[in-house]
């Protein structure tokens, strides 16, 4: 299953598009409920924020579930550490199973409420930090 074409910056780019960055590392701005701010782009439904990419409209198979196959598109791409950001509410729900599949293949893991997600991965090295979102519930 792929997840989204890729747009060069500065092109328009429909929603579900993956944008690539001048630059070596994109930078989370700033979340809200429902939204989030990716180097002055909001996004309004959920997104994988890599080091020099955004997937915007990340899907998974089970809205507030994660299983290993949501991440297939980009699991070659993932740098050592994946903050998961559970929606304001925490709703989403890591398979334990995936987690420690993401473990295994050396990547450290948080999951957290999507907040204190973004937060975290501001304190973080964006150049080895990746982040995925559920913006809502």
């Amino acid at each position: 299953m792929r997840l989204a074409r890729v747009f060069r910056y500065g092109q328009p780019h429909p929603p579900g598009a993956v944008r690539s960055y001048p630059r070596s590392v994109a930078r989370i701005e700033d979340y809200e409920f429902g939204q989030v701010v990716v180097d002055g782009e909001v996004h309004r439904r959920d997104v994988i924020v890599l080091p020099g990419r955004v997937v915007s409209g990340w899907w998974r198979r089970e809205g507030h579930g994660l299983v290993l196959e949501d991440l297939d598109e980009v699991l070659d791409e993932l740098p050592a550490r994946l903050v998961i950001g559970t929606g304001a509410y925490g709703r989403l729900e890591p398979d334990p199973e995936a987690l420690e599949a993401l473990r295994q293949r050396g990547i450290e893991v948080d999951a957290l409420p999507t907040g204190e997600a973004v937060r975290l991965f501001g304190e973080l090295d964006p150049a080895r930090t990746a982040a995925a979102l559920h913006l809502t519930c």
